[in-house]
């Protein structure tokens, strides 16, 4: 026989309050006195009533998901964060879609003009302007969200690292221990974590007077491969620096691979630091000394802001959310890859 489908009327009934009381336990329970949301809880309970939140989505006009734009999910950088994201609407009645900007090709103000999210938190600083404007032109910027990363001049909210002052902590760090010749492995052309990072640590060595070399300046791209090709060219070099600053644990861990192949020895030879402190940080040999980010506060506070970006934006007297940038900090973590020039 078919199990009966419970409604909301049943839960009223086995609580003694009226339906419109149910209702206002599930979605607003803190208007009601204790004595009332436990009767509807041990109801809810006891019947088995399931809460239809398609229906209810549609009758308050919510898609109940929102987007997470990611330029690599093949980094694992950005696990911690999408699960912290995750975690952070697990209560919400809201799911979390994933999309790898990698692949391009996606009309991103679809997601919203077709009903399918209702907010939006992007982890890829590469936007193009022209989704800027169509997010403002539709109507549905301020529901957007970057973490991480974030696009120069726009007005958007972001959460995102100290990445200045992590330079500035790497070059310190490497200066303390009595390097003076520190090249740097930065990241893409044009990206912001690469300027913000590449200026953090400029500025921290002319603090110091630190010598400067372009060519000990290197271009990377926070890949695998970036961190073999910077390697070699340090091989190469008649003066090789004795430490090297990488914009990211991903290029360190290849260009400690690549120059102990090549019998140059970490620390002994060439001190390396990275930026980032992924978990493979702490079991690489030897461990990598990194600039950590709390990836986890990263992603709870960029959930939590959009959570509020999305209430406020239907709220039509609520007033306009001002330009939000929430900086998160960073710390030195010392590991094996850094010692004091042999």
């Amino acid at each position: 026989m078919a199990q009966k489908t419970v409604r909301i009327r049943d839960v009223a009934r086995e609580a003694g309050v009226s339906t419109a009381t149910v209702s206002r336990a599930l979605s607003n329970p803190d208007l009601l006195t204790e004595s009332t949301r436990k009767a509807v809880e041990d109801a809810v309970r006891i019947t088995g009533y399931r809460v239809n939140h398609a229906a209810r989505n549609l009758r308050m006009q919510r898609a109940g998901a929102v987007l997470v734009l990611v330029p690599n999910l093949g980094n694992p950088f950005f696990s911690t964060i999408l699960a912290a994201i995750s975690e952070s609407f697990a209560g919400t009645d809201t799911s979390v879609l994933i999309a790898d900007t990698a692949s391009g090709g996606r009309e991103l103000t679809g997601y919203f003009l077709d009903g399918r999210i209702d907010g939006m938190i992007s982890l890829d600083g590469g936007l193009a302007q022209s989704d800027l404007a169509a997010f403002d032109s539709a109507g549905v910027a301020e529901r957007i969200v970057f973490a991480c990363e974030w696009v120069d001049g726009s007005t958007l909210p972001s959460v995102r690292s100290d990445n200045e002052e992590g330079a500035r902590l790497a070059v310190q760090h490497l200066h303390d221990l009595g390097h003076r010749d520190i090249a740097h492995v930065t990241g893409p052309a044009g990206n912001v974590l690469t300027k913000a990072r590449r200026a953090g640590m400029l500025a921290e060595r002319a603090r110091l007077g630190l010598p400067s070399r372009d060519d000990w300046i290197i271009r990377g791209d926070f890949s695998l491969a970036s961190g073999r090709d910077a390697a070699n060219r340090i091989i190469a070099m008649k003066d090789r620096p004795s430490a090297v600053f990488c914009a990211s644990d991903q290029v360190a861990f290849a260009l400690m691979s690549t120059l102990m192949e090549a019998g140059v020895r970490v620390p002994e030879d060439i001190s390396v630091i990275g930026f980032d402190d992924i978990e493979l940080s702490k079991v690489y040999t030897p461990s990598l000394t990194t600039i950590r980010q709390d990836r986890h506060a990263l992603g709870c506070r960029a959930a939590q802001l959009l959570l509020e970006q999305i209430a406020a934006a239907g709220d039509p007297l609520a007033p306009a959310a001002p330009d939000r940038v929430e900086m998160v900090g960073v710390e030195l973590v010392t590991r094996q890859s850094t010692a004091a020039p042999g």
